[in-house]
Formats: C-alpha cells, structure tokens, sequence
C-alpha cells in the first residue's frame, strides 16, 4: 500500500521545490554558491522549517559554515518567495543547516572500496 503523504510531507515537499528554484534564481551571495538542498522538515503547528543543505564547491568546513550563515542572513528574503508561492495563513521560518551525511556516506564508501580492494589483493597473494 502507497505511504499516505500528510499536510506537512506535502508542504516540505513544495518548499524544497521553491526554495532550491530561488536558490538559484535569486540568491548572488558569492559566499554561498551552489546549494543542494537535502531535505526540509517542518513542524507540524507550522512555526519552522528546517533546510538541510550541503554546498557544492566548498572545501572545508569553515567554508560550509560561513555559507550556512549567510543563508540563515537571507532566510528572511526566502521566506518572503516561499510567502508569495505557497497559500498558507503561516509561513514557517527558515532554519538553514549544513547537512554532512552525502559527504560522510561518500567517505565511508571510499573506505569500503579500500578495505574491499585490500582483501582482494590479500587474498591473492596468500594463494601464490
């Protein structure tokens, strides 16, 4: 059976939606560059949205950070785009935050490889 979608799985889904299309269109802070957005969870009363973004391009986590905090500098103006979208009485605030999990499963995958590739070659060479 389908997984029944409530209100708020329906509203985060829009947001992300408009968000990352405003990301692009609107936001010229050469601090942040380009975002992906990973998720958006929002409260059920309606009062925050939590974005959970990562940054292409950025190498350390100074970097990720100082770009994470002028997104929460601009969640204002993005909340004002997601205003004018969506058809809400309540407009939730945003709460931008760096999201490590795609860089951490790409490290750990690397990892596997490594110890998988290791054994491989462990292995031949015990059979000679």
């Amino acid at each position: 059976m389908a997984k029944d979608f409530n209100r708020t799985d329906r509203i985060s889904d829009a947001m992300q939606r408009i968000l990352a299309q405003a990301m692009q269109q609107e936001i010229r802070d050469p601090r942040i560059g380009m975002v992906n957005i990973n998720d958006v969870s929002v409260t059920r009363d309606l009062s925050l949205a939590k974005v959970y973004v990562t940054f292409v391009g950025k190498e350390s986590d100074l970097e990720c950070h100082q770009a994470e905090k002028a997104l929460n500098k601009a969640s204002g103006f993005l909340r004002s785009i997601v205003a004018k979208e969506l058809d809400l009485r309540i407009t939730p605030r945003l709460q931008f935050l760096y999201d490590k999990t795609s860089i951490r499963g790409q490290e750990l995958s690397s990892l596997i490889d490594r110890a998988v590739k290791a054994d491989k070659n462990h292995q031949s060479s015990d059979e000679d």
